[in-house]
């Protein structure tokens, strides 16, 4: 199985209110790339921040990589935008980091960006493929581009408590600023991606039309943020066969919504339970209180682990856990986690 990461940046994480990144925009451009790291090397290498929030929540990468660790997967990044360089190898499509949605266009030219990604993901010599992300502030993006493809799905955060209303004005004042209204782009996904997207969109649905129509199957690795990627495929006219893998993070908080959104967009979906609630370990235990929930491929990377290797899988995600320099001992913003980096939101 190979899985694919574009991993990229928007104007719009830094917006108040609605990413935990927003108190360190200086912090929250290298969370991509640092990420990536994580999945390559197992620890931030360049990159000058380790994701890991001040309650001792790492970002998802810390469990898509204990699970490559345990059952191992072919990996192939991709500089969809990114803000700060990475150590991590890299497939360059020439893609710039997005604007603020509030901008008239958010992402000028996502018809370059979609083409070339296209291109890229029919050359793919893959069977199937996962397709995940990595882009701090990217729920608002997807509600954004939601909205304006006249989506009634609603979007998670990373955050316990989903600042939805502010995201909603967000991207109500994005609309404005694009003289458009929700449903303005119903059937033009890349319009919509340039008015009120950002750049890891329009590369991931670049990628994920360009296999499909060479009859590679497809994942969408994550939650709310690959529902709004399904739907700029159905509204592309991709009808091919798609599947989302999530957490039962995402699934818990969004409820009989996920699923009654991937039926009507006619995409599979797979929930699994990483089974954290079963340690006792302050990074497993964040978790399970509602930060993070998912981001760069954790639901897909988890789906791909047999039933009798879960166990592994949180013995090696303590390992990198420790890697990152979290005492899994650590009571809830103990010292033990005090000199860790503030972590850049990762929206499902």
């Amino acid at each position: 199985m190979r899985v694919i990461l574009p991993a990229g940046t928007t104007e719009t994480g830094l917006i108040d209110g609605i990413s935990a990144a927003g108190a360190a925009p200086d912090l929250m451009e290298h969370t991509p790339s640092a990420d990536v790291e994580i999945l390559a090397y197992g620890e931030p290498t360049v990159a000058p921040v380790t994701p890991v929030s001040p309650n001792g929540c790492p970002t998802p990468a810390a469990v898509t990589r204990a699970v490559r660790e345990v059952v191992d997967f072919d990996l192939s990044v991709v500089d969809a935008g990114l803000a700060q360089p990475t150590a991590a190898p890299t497939v360059d499509l020439g893609v710039e980091p997005g604007d603020d949605i509030r901008e008239s266009t958010a992402v000028p030219d996502a018809a370059a960006i979609f083409d070339r990604a296209h291109t890229y993901g029919s050359s793919l010599p893959d069977d199937e493929l996962m397709i995940g992300e990595t882009v701090p502030g990217g729920t608002t993006t997807a509600l954004g581009v939601l909205t304006a493809l006249g989506e009634p799905a609603g979007v998670s955060s990373s955050l316990p408590e989903n600042p939805i209303e502010r995201k909603r004005e967000v991207v109500d004042a994005a609309l404005e600023a694009s003289d458009a209204a929700p449903g303005s782009f119903e059937g033009e996904p890349v319009e919509a991606i340039r008015a009120v997207g950002d750049p890891v969109q329009a590369t991931v649905t670049g990628i994920a039309s360009g296999a499909l129509e060479a009859g590679i199957n497809v994942t969408l690795a994550g939650g709310t943020q690959m529902v709004a990627v399904a739907a700029l495929l159905r509204h592309a006219d991709v009808d091919a066969p798609l599947s989302i893998a999530t957490t039962s993070f995402v699934a818990d908080e969004q409820g009989d919504r996920l699923g009654e959104t991937c039926s009507r967009l006619d995409c599979e979906l797979t929930v699994t339970d990483p089974g954290f609630d079963a340690r006792d370990h302050v990074s497993m235990n964040r978790y399970c209180a509602g930060e993070a929930k998912e981001g760069v491929a954790m639901g897909g990377a988890l789906a791909l682990v047999p039933d009798d290797r879960f166990d592994a899988v949180l013995d090696r995600f303590e390992t990198v856990c420790a890697r990152l320099g979290i005492d899994g001992t650590a009571d809830d913003g103990g010292d033990d986690t005090a000199d860790s980096e503030p972590e850049a939101e990762h929206e499902p």
